[in-house]
């Protein structure tokens, strides 16, 4: 053990003594740029002191994140939890390297919140919170309430890892920390002006990489793999790195221009991949993290000012609210050749896809039979999947309630029956190799624990699934959530992810094939899937009857001008909430019926074949002879 902490403590001091260099080269060009990010967008300068504090708590807050992302998605690949689940020695030290940065990431997310508002109000920090303005201006500050969403989650962050060290929980905490690790980045650059909803997604997808490829870059260096899990750790660095490059000049190419490497925000993000494309070929794993520590930094640097193009460009109520233009109303042809390819959930559809179709070719090879039918339910949900994220059905639902609400039903009551029909997750156990004896846990053994892990249970029980799918439905809509979630793209983004996600839930213990939640008998499920309609039903009616408009603030900033009525589109709205829930209901009942007849045929023929075997005769002198003891002892 001494022999370890010698050899991780210079990686420690390195990355520490890198941290203290690049926040000292931060706040110099916080003092050497003075008021120019400022005046650049027509603001008040806030003054030396609280200028310099919004770069490095950018900076602090934002590499903590990141690290506890890292952090637990290495514990997540590499860890060799004993029996009961909990981590060992080697993860362990991982585990406190989260533990102990999450306080950190928390402290500097909540003092970012005044620090971030002071800056967007051009007044410093301290007049801003002893003026009593701090209310006011974090209403106006988008960037400020992803502060309070960041330390929100670090809060969550914080308390879970005092609180667990076993490993199904570090896999269940990597959903809040995403969270916690977009929420700034959302709400800045990427969030604004035209091609927003492009910018947004990529920002999601190079946020999330960027920060893995930092935390494990770290973890690796304060912990060093062994030499069984060190390919696992490379595989993981060079798919984060190679994502955070593509989508990262994505990013460039959509918010530099015009100004390019003639602007600080754009030398920022050369210095950003040259600080990358090091962390990904230098083998030393201490100099590796460093570098990648200073690609957050520019990062960071790039964050805190405003985009040459979003500086260059004039805006109209399109680009605010909406990103692109929609000259045309909509109708059928529209809906299938207006394209805007969603780069995250768009590319996930064909991910998925393609990783289904790689399991079922590896089975076809091995000499294994899988049922085409689950191959053909699957492609179906995907291909649904990217039809109503990135054709004109995403383009005129975020722009219609009515289109949105065909989008909302598609993805929760269509595409997930497909995707659970297609039983993704007995393939991969099928098609994933089984860690021999004396190899650490593979990946197949890793999906089983998370399967079987209590967040699991407690998600896809049959009571919290239906309240997940019925509820949400009405937490959203009738609400002031929607009115939020309608005016971004990043709540578009949530939208369809929790509507896909609770729809799966619900409907994988209604006919799911996979292992995992505790199923209802048949007709207990077939009373669940019928329980359901009288909700979507009432929601359907009471959203043709309101006199209100559901997200009527934003619908009226867009107006859409061959839009005549709001009114008319919601009730539009509602209408297909409530007659399009019958199809899928139709497609579940059937692929109910057919499982519940095939369980009835096998019972028959494990009967048919127990009888012939004379298990019955057998079975029948037993039960004579119980019979018999009960009548002498009486």
């Amino acid at each position: 053990m001494e022999a370890i902490h010698a050899t991780t403590r210079p990686a420690g001091r390195w990355i520490l003594g890198g941290y203290l260099g690049l926040l000292a080269a931060l706040a110099g060009y916080a003092v050497a740029s003075g008021d120019r990010r400022f005046t650049a967008t027509g603001d008040s300068y806030p003054g030396l002191a609280t200028s310099v504090a919004g770069l490095i708590g950018y900076f602090t807050a934002t590499l903590a994140a990141a690290i506890c992302l890292g952090a637990l998605v290495f514990i997540a690949v590499t860890a060799e939890p004993d029996d009961r689940g909990v981590l060992d020695p080697a993860s362990f030290r991982v585990h406190l390297l989260a533990e102990r940065l999450a306080p950190v990431w928390l402290l500097t997310a909540l003092a970012m919140i005044p620090i971030q508002a002071a800056n967007a109000t051009g007044v410093p920090v301290t007049r801003l919170i002893t003026g009593g303005g701090l209310g006011s201006a974090l209403g106006a500050s988008e960037m400020s309430r992803g502060w309070v969403a960041a330390a929100v989650v670090a809060a969550v962050v914080t308390v879970s890892l005092r609180a667990t060290v076993r490993w199904s929980w570090h896999a269940v905490l990597l959903v809040p920390t995403f969270i916690g690790v977009i929420a700034l980045p959302v709400t800045g650059n990427a969030g604004q002006g035209p091609d927003h909803d492009y910018a947004t997604s990529a920002v999601i997808v190079f946020a999330t990489a960027l920060a893995v490829l930092t935390g494990v870059k770290v973890s690796a260096a304060i912990a060093p793999p062994k030499d069984e899990l060190r390919r696992r750790v490379l595989l993981t660095e060079l798919a984060a790195g190679t994502v955070a490059l593509l989508y990262g000049a994505l990013l460039w190419f959509l918010l530099a221009a015009p100004g390019g490497v003639h602007s600080d925000y754009g030398r920022f993000g050369v210095l950003a991949a040259a600080a990358l494309l090091i962390s990904l070929l230098v083998k030393p794993r201490p100099a590796a993290a460093v570098a990648g520590v200073m690609a957050v930094a520019a990062v960071s640097a790039m964050a805190v000012q405003t985009a040459p193009r979003l500086l260059a460009h004039e805006f109209t109520a399109w680009d605010v609210f909406l990103g692109y233009q929609l000259s045309d109303p909509p109708n059928a042809l529209r809906l299938l050749t207006v394209w805007r390819f969603d780069v995250l959930l768009g590319v996930a559809a064909v991910v998925l896809a393609l990783g289904y179709v790689i399991g079922y070719l590896r089975l076809r090879r091995r000499g294994d039979a899988w049922p085409p039918g689950r191959l053909v339910a699957w492609l179906l949900g995907c291909a649904a999947l990217l039809l109503a994220t990135s054709s004109g059905v995403r383009a005129y639902g975020s722009a219609m309630f009515s289109v949105h609400m065909a989008e909302h039903m598609a993805l929760n009551m269509f595409i997930p029956v497909f995707l659970v029909l297609g039983a993704p997750i007995t393939l991969a156990l099928r098609a994933l190799p089984v860690a021999g004896a004396g190899h650490p846990p593979g990946a197949r053994e890793r999906l089983l624990w998370l399967v079987h892990s209590p967040a699991s249970r407690f998600l896809s029980h049959p009571a919290t699934a239906f309240v997940l799918f019925v509820g949400s439905l009405y937490a959203v809509y009738f609400t002031p959530v929607f009115d939020t979630l309608v005016r971004y793209h990043w709540g578009h983004e949530f939208m369809t992810l929790h509507f896909l996600i609770t729809g799966y839930l619900f409907f994988w213990g209604i006919i799911g094939i996979d292992p995992g939640p505790k199923r209802l008998p048949f007709i207990g499920r077939l009373g669940l899937l019928f329980a359901v309609m009288p909700f979507h039903a009432f929601f359907g009616i009471a959203t043709m009857t309101m006199t209100s408009v559901l997200g009527g603030t934003f619908y009226r900033y867009l107006h859409v001008p061959w839009l005549a009525s709001l009114n008319d589109d919601q009730h539009l709205g509602g209408a297909i909430a409530w007659g399009s829930s019958e199809l899928p209901v139709i497609v579940v009942v059937i692929a109910l019926v057919y499982q519940w007849a095939r369980q009835d045929r096998r019972t028959a023929t494990r009967t048919d074949r127990h009888a012939d075997a004379h298990y019955d005769d057998d079975l029948d002198a037993y039960n004579a002879m119980l019979r018999e003891l009960a009548k002498n002892r009486r």
